[in-house]
């Protein structure tokens, strides 16, 4: 007895001379969403510590520091990075730990990508 479906479609009335393809379709892989991590101005967190966050938690050079740490105290908010949401929710929980243990009230947010 054949149990290859292939054969047993041969072996089908009315199913002479036909082929059947059998196609398989890839699913869309989607990139994940992306999440912006912002710094929030505030009056009292000192600029240098600001500049210390940025380098430690962000792996930015000095001098981006320094460049974004005025960006934040001019226009009040910048954006230190774009992460997947994992990423972004482990950063804003460092900093804003980090802030919280030298006492600076240093904001730290995220927001969906649009």
């Amino acid at each position: 007895m054949r149990t290859d479906p292939w054969t047993m479609m041969a072996d089908k009335p009315g199913n002479e001379g036909e082929t059947n393809v059998i196609t398989k379709t890839k699913p869309k892989t989607q990139r994940p969403p992306m999440y912006k991590v912002l710094l929030l101005n505030d009056d009292y967190t000192p600029m240098e510590f600001v500049v210390h966050v940025l380098e430690r938690f962000f792996g930015v050079s000095h001098a981006q520091a320094v460049e974004i740490m005025l960006t934040v105290h001019k226009k009040g908010v910048a954006v230190v990075g774009v992460f997947s949401y994992e990423i972004a929710e482990t950063k804003v929980a460092q900093v804003m730990d980090f802030a919280r243990r030298n006492q600076h009230p240093l904001q730290c947010t995220m927001e969906k990508e649009d």
